[in-house]
């Protein structure tokens, strides 16, 4: 293994602040303003110092030529149905962004839409987000650059391709409801700089109504008033164009539910669901609304009830919760019921009647995740997407006889029958059972420790289940371990799993994580010295926990795009969204548990500390990139051992989605490279 020199030395201010009672340290305030030239001039020293020892590791090259032929896997989604046109994305070979493509009829030619490859050679346009209005005539859709996200709002003519007058700033997430004639349509987004006080541009979203040929500045605000800063609302609407449903989010455990009934002029937003700590999604379909929560089951249930008379006492629950799994996705579909529950984290699929009576079960190829359900009510076909970790994605339709065929599929170049993946349990510190995916080549001899890589995430009601990971293969081909517990703080075993890992019970999630490490160490799986653990944005806070209070445990971590200072990041970008699920240090009653925690403020000089790769994003709008710059300085200031601590900073790019792939491939060989080298593996 190389030698490593020492990293570029990087000075401290005396910034010590007296919160609630604590004094608290902050000697890297200064990294935190990224256009300062000092910044500027400390990051290009960081990422010198890091390039000149990844890239003098042995092998180097060819995992990146073979991440390179893994990362040109193709890639599908699901089809948006809209009368006889089918709309959806799909990414071929070395293309850096995927495009859009319409499809006429079943079994007709596909057409390009919207690539936004020919906008950028370097691949640094996006397309987000995309709506076909109901006649499949027009196409809403909103690109952003260099990863940012702050998405721009356009139209398409779909049979002609030419894009009308029509341009909204600030569509970032953006909901689109068109009206049944293609005249307009509501949506969401946000306010421009300028338009509210400085720091609160990244809040305020609104519903509005654009007509066709209007300007944004005339578009009327038609729901929204009376909203706190960090609600989010998002709309549909009913395909005769009768009912306007928003949806408020008030972080990830609550959420409203409102309805309009446009066909009377005046009337107001009927609240369905409001006030309740819960949370509601909702669809209309042929004059009834299907409402899916875990109002009062925390697996989740249905309800239907007729739009024009929503209120609670009416509604009817026609699919229970479930005695086992998680009902985690519910869509009103081809005239019934389709639904994607978890069981154990692995997706089952199941249709429904209209009323809620069980028809069938789907069998689905093997343990994974359906990651898209899709079609239309009056339609008679469903899609659903598939995947998991050794079966690349694939887009199966289900017609008229209810026999699955494949619509759409990638190839890759593995062989699926190599790998092996099996599901165990382990007991948390509090006596919590946890499941986890342990995934290794089929001819490995697990009776020795191997090099193993352990993942996490752990938050905000997201699931971790069986994808397709293109950058692990070359880690397990080469006889390494992979390894995906499933963290509380996510949705794998419903509302009362996420709320076991939020706020002041975010510690569990951590101790959740540190005794799988321990479990794989005592099950001969692999040692300290051969354990790695990577992250990114939650996950990236998740392995910065574990390095903090176990660096006894592990040899190596990968930690990207993450949050670290956990006392200021609701100060910076969106981040004041995330409150909801962490909390606000500025809270005298949450600030204790969140201290407790921050890794930023847990790192100890003189302790011996694992190598580190810390990455993030100039352009990331999400979590800001001071968390890895201030992290890093510390950590290299601290360590006591000879392992590298190493930043990596990326230009033109943001938190990872839509990054193009020849960014990913750079990204991932980095982080492979680093795991390798560390872990010991050739």
């Amino acid at each position: 293994m190389q030698t490593v020199p020492a990293a570029p030395p990087t000075r401290t201010d005396e910034v010590v602040e007296e919160i609630h009672g604590h004094t608290v340290v902050d000697p890297y305030r200064w990294l935190e303003a990224a256009d300062d030239a000092e910044t500027v001039a400390w990051v290009a020293a960081q990422n010198a110092y890091t390039r000149s020892l990844l890239d003098k590791v042995p092998g180097r090259e060819a995992l990146q030529r073979r991440l390179g032929e893994l990362m040109s896997v193709g890639a599908v989604t699901a089809p948006t149905v809209r009368g006889d046109r089918y709309f959806y994305l799909r990414r071929e070979g070395a293309q850096n962004q995927p495009v859009l493509y319409v499809r006429q009829g079943i079994d007709g030619g596909d057409r390009i839409l919207v690539d936004p490859n020919a906008e950028s050679e370097e691949g640094l346009v996006t397309l987000d987000w995309w709506y076909p209005s109901w006649d499949g005539r027009l196409l809403a859709y909103g690109v952003s650059v260099e990863g940012n996200e702050w998405s721009t709002l356009y139209i398409l003519d779909v049979d002609t391709g030419e894009r009308l007058p029509d341009e909204i700033e600030r569509t970032r997430y953006a909901s689109v409801a068109w009206l049944p004639d293609g005249s307009g349509f509501y949506y969401t987004r946000y306010p421009l700089p300028g338009d509210v006080p400085p720091g609160e541009e990244n809040y305020h979203v609104k519903v509005f109504f654009h007509a066709l040929g209007a300007t944004r500045d005339t578009d009327p605000q038609v729901f929204g008033d009376g909203l706190e800063a960090e609600d989010i609302p998002d709309v549909r609407i009913s395909a005769d164009g009768r009912w306007l449903l928003v949806g408020v989010y008030h972080g990830w455990k609550r959420s409203d539910l409102y309805l309009l009934d446009l066909d009377r002029a005046g009337a107001p937003f009927v609240p369905v669901a409001v006030g309740y700590d819960a949370l509601f999604w909702a669809e209309i379909a042929g004059g009834t609304l299907y409402i899916h929560t875990n109002l009062d089951a925390p697996r989740y249930r249905v309800f239907r009830v007729d739009a024009g008379a929503p209120q609670r006492e009416r509604w009817e629950e026609i699919i229970p919760e479930p005695a086992d799994g998680v009902l985690e996705v519910v869509k009103p579909l081809a005239g019934g019921i389709v639904a994607a529950p978890l069981r154990n984290a692995t997706s089952a699929l199941a249709l429904y009647d209209a009323g809620g009576q069980p028809l069938a079960e789907i069998e689905l190829p093997v343990h994974g995740t359906v990651t898209e359900l899709s079609g239309s009510w009056d339609g008679d076909e469903v899609f659903y997407s598939f995947e998991s970790f050794a079966y690349p994605p694939t887009v199966f339709r289900l017609g008229p006889d209810g026999v699955p065929t494949s619509w759409a599929a990638v190839e890759a170049p593995i062989e699926p029958a190599a790998f092996e993946v099996k599901q165990e349990w382990y007991t948390s510190r509090d006596g919590t059972r946890v499941s986890m995916f342990i995934v290794h080549r089929r001819d490995l001899d697990v009776s020795t420790p191997r090099p193993t890589v352990l993942t996490g995430y752990g938050g905000f009601n997201l699931a971790r289940t069986p994808l397709f990971e293109r950058s692990f293969y070359p880690w397990l081909e080469s006889g390494g371990i992979y390894v995906l517990p499933n963290l509380r703080g996510g949705s794998e075993y419903g509302e009362e799993w996420h709320r076991g890992g939020m706020l002041d019970r975010k510690q569990n999630v951590f101790d959740d994580f540190i005794a799988a490490a321990e479990y794989l160490i005592d099950r001969g799986y692999t040692e300290p010295a051969q354990l790695g653990i990577s992250g990114r944005s939650n996950g990236g806070l998740l392995v910065g926990a574990a390095l903090t209070q176990r660096p006894d445990l592990f040899r190596a971590v990968v930690c990207g795009v993450p949050l670290l200072d956990m006392l200021r990041y609701h100060h910076f970008l969106i981040a004041r969204l995330w409150i909801a699920e962490y909390g606000s240090a500025d809270n005298p009653d949450q600030f204790p548990y969140i201290y407790a925690y921050s890794p930023y403020h847990h790192v100890t000089a003189g302790t011996s500390y694992p190598a580190v790769l810390l990455f993030t994003a100039e352009s990331d709008t999400r979590v800001d990139p001071l968390h890895a710059r201030k992290m890093a300085a510390l950590l290299q200031a601290a360590n006591a051992s000879e392992h590298p601590i190493l930043l990596r900073v990326e230009s033109k790019a943001g938190h990872g989605v839509g990054k193009p792939i020849t960014k990913v491939i750079e990204e991932q060989t980095d982080v492979w490279t680093f795991l390798f080298w560390q872990l010991g593996k050739d």
